[in-house]
Parts: structure tokens; C-alpha cells; sequence
């Protein structure tokens, strides 16, 4: 059988219509602006500028068989049809899915999970409702758009910790860091937050692909489809680091910087560093950090000789946040912005690398003076958090 060749001859007018639709946009979708540039190139009328489905497929990151059946459309449908692509003429059938089945789903993947199974999959589900009957048959992607219709999504599990109740060793670090966070801004006593994240380093295998943007056709004027960053998946393992944050929330200033290792004397080293370099003539540092058993002045004493351990004891107060209180610490804040802004999805093979782009950040931030304002208070935490209050002994 001979192959069907779909022909495209455009008249004036619809060039004109899609070269409109193409410049202007008119409140299209991309998908019929799309549709609308691949009838201009594929213009059987075109002579010398006429491209075929593969040059237009790779111009606009597509199949050819997705070329191939915009032409189809204009030739059975007309200009519309190709646009808009509706192919289907008949009157759609009556939905099968009822409120009561939507209900029956809902309850089971929100429900236990059979035995056997780790997890509600979608496959699973579509299964479970055909052997109890809840319908004769239905696709998981089919069950999938119903999950989605009603935010409902079994196979994500939250974490979190929550401290005990009546709890007082939590309360009372609890309301101590809160009351440090309410003390007026002084520069001879600044509040410094620190924390730590670990963070793994990669190198790449295979060179990315970087994103292209949106370009013109000089010849056509047709827009063509840019290209998203394309990463492998693949990796090289170049060890781990640990990324050290202290910053002081009143005075909008942060420092980061990345060592080998979190040992005491990495800790001691910095804390130094921090009292020496940036807060040399001040009277003393409250700071705010977790119970980490490097986290307290013996420290100093394992890391320096006696006399600088004791001066160093005397520029630091130390407030801890309580177990299962991270969310208290005002470094793990920067260290989430520091995650979401600087390292992104990028793989770094050094920490000099690392700290190179570390140091960007950091200049960028203290500049523009990005500080926080907190406003949790000890007064809200006994109203909304009244649950970890223990019962007093004494009235």
C-alpha cells in the first residue's frame, strides 16, 4: 500500500492568519504557536525555504511523527483542526468514575497498605479496586489524575520531630533562646547563630548541556523552541565537607565557610576565627547552637594552649536550643537560603571550589544587609505550645 502523503498548500490568507498568530501571539497557546510555525516551514507551496519534517523536528526539540501529524490535521481537518488539534468528532463518553468510587479510592490510599507492599503505588491501586469491585477496569494513570484532582498523594511520607510533652528541659532552653532573640541590638554583645550542613562533592563525568533560549528564524521570523539544561546522571564521588554557618540576624551578617571534617578542633579553629577577625573589640558573643558535643568551650581547651582557651572562654555564652528545637536556630534558616540560592543543583569536586562559591554569597548577602525578623516570642510559645508546659508543682 502506497504511503499517504499529507500535503500542505497554504493559501495568503491562512499564511497571513499564522504569521499573526506566530508574531503576535494573540492569547494562543505555545502548543498551537507551535503548530502554526511547523505548517509556515512545511509549506509544500515554499520552493527554496521549505524544510522537511526532520529539520523542523530538531529546529523545535520534537518528533518528526509530531510533524507529521499537524500536517495530517490540516489535511483532514483544515487550519482549525491543525491549530486547536481535535481530532475526535464523536461526543465523549460518559465518565465512569462516580463520587462514590472517588471516595472508595481516597479511603485506601490513605488507608493500610496490603501486606506484602511497602507502599500505595498507583499500579497497586488500580489493581486493589478491580479485585474488590469498586469498578470493572481503570488505568493507573486513570487513578494517578484522581489523586491528583484531590491532593492526595500516598506515596510521599512527611518527617518530623516532635518533642515530648510536658517536657521541661526542652521549655526551659526553649524560652531562653527566644528571650535572647528579644534583647534589643547591641554591637559590644552581638547574638551570633551557628550551625553545620554536610554536603557530599561530585564531579561530573559527561559535560552538561547547557539551556539555549528562545531564538528567531532571520530567514522566516519563526520563533524556535529553546532547549532546557540537560544533566547526566551519572557522577564521580570526590569525598564530603562540612559547611560551618555563623551569623548575627540583627546586623545582617553571615559567614560560611566549608572544612574537611566537624571535629572539635574544626569548631575551636573557627570560633577563634569569628572572635579575632570579625568581633575582636566586643565585650562578649551570646551564641545560639545546637547540643552537638563539640558545641561548648572544653573545646578550646583540647585545641589551644590554656590562656587562649580561658580568653576565648570569656568572649563566648553559649545558649543551646533544645532537642528536637532546631527550627529555634536562626543559622539553619541561612543554611536552607544558602542551599536553595548558591549550591542549587550544581556538583563541586573541591572545597576550594566550594569555598569560592561560598565567599560569593557571602559578599553578596552581607551587602545588601539581609537580616532576619524574628517574631515568635516566649508569649506565644505558652500559648500555641502550652502542650509542653509540664503541670507546675506549686501555684
Amino acid at each position: 500500500m502506497p504511503k499517504l502523503i499529507n500535503n500542505v498548500n497554504l493559501t495568503i490568507e491562512e499564511i497571513e492568519k499564522l504569521k499573526s498568530l506566530t508574531h503576535k501571539g494573540s492569547g494562543a497557546s505555545a502548543r498551537s504557536i507551535m503548530h502554526a510555525n511547523i505548517l509556515l516551514l512545511t509549506n509544500d507551496g515554499l520552493t527554496e525555504k521549505r524544510k522537511n519534517d526532520r529539520e523542523v523536528a530538531e529546529m523545535f526539540d520534537i518528533s518528526p511523527t509530531t510533524v507529521n501529524q499537524v500536517r495530517k490535521l490540516y489535511t483532514t481537518g483544515g487550519l482549525e483542526a491543525a491549530l486547536s488539534r481535535k481530532t475526535r468528532m464523536t461526543p465523549p463518553h460518559i465518565s465512569k468514575i462516580t463520587g462514590d468510587f472517588e471516595a472508595q479510592v481516597i479511603a485506601a490510599a490513605t488507608g493500610p497498605v496490603p501486606k506484602g507492599s511497602a507502599r500505595w503505588t498507583l499500579r497497586l491501586l488500580a489493581e486493589y479496586c478491580e479485585e474488590k469491585k469498586y469498578i470493572v477496569s481503570i488505568s493507573h494513570s486513570a487513578v494517578g489524575e484522581l489523586l491528583n484532582t484531590n491532593e492526595v498523594k500516598p506515596h510521599l511520607s512527611k518527617y518530623w520531630c516532635t518533642p515530648k510533652e510536658r517536657d521541661a528541659d526542652f521549655v526551659m532552653k526553649m524560652e531562653d533562646v527566644l528571650g535572647i532573640y528579644k534583647m534589643d541590638y547591641n554591637p559590644q554583645i552581638p547574638v551570633i547563630c551557628m550551625d553545620e550542613k554536610p554536603v557530599q562533592l561530585l564531579n561530573e563525568i559527561r559535560e552538561r548541556v547547557t539551556a539555549k533560549p528562545l531564538i528567531i528564524d532571520p530567514e522566516t521570523g519563526i520563533t524556535i523552541r529553546g532547549k532546557v539544561e540537560k544533566i547526566d546522571s551519572e557522577y564521580v564521588r570526590c569525598g564530603t565537607a562540612s559547611i560551618f554557618m555563623f551569623t548575627e540576624p540583627l546586623g545582617g551578617w553571615r559567614h560560611t565557610i566549608a572544612m574537611k571534617s566537624r571535629k572539635t578542633g574544626d569548631f575551636a579553629l573557627l570560633m577563634r576565627e569569628v572572635s579575632d577577625v570579625y568581633y575582636h573589640d566586643v565585650e562578649k558573643n551570646c551564641i545560639v547552637a545546637d547540643n552537638l558535643n563539640i558545641h561548648n568551650k572544653a573545646a578550646f581547651y583540647e585545641a589551644f594552649e590554656p590562656q587562649i582557651a580561658y580568653n576565648l572562654c570569656q568572649k563566648f555564652e553559649f545558649h543551646y536550643t533544645p532537642k528536637h528545637g532546631s527550627w529555634l536556630n536562626i543559622a539553619e534558616s541561612e543554611l536552607s537560603s544558602l542551599s536553595k540560592q548558591c549550591l542549587g543543583n550544581q556538583r563541586i569536586k573541591s572545597i576550594n571550589e566550594l569555598n569560592e562559591i561560598l565567599k560569593i554569597w557571602e559578599v553578596d548577602r552581607n551587602s545588601r544587609q539581609k537580616g532576619v525578623n524574628w517574631r515568635f516570642t516566649t508569649e506565644d510559645a505558652r500559648i500555641k505550645l502550652k502542650r509542653l508546659y509540664p503541670t507546675p508543682l506549686f501555684s
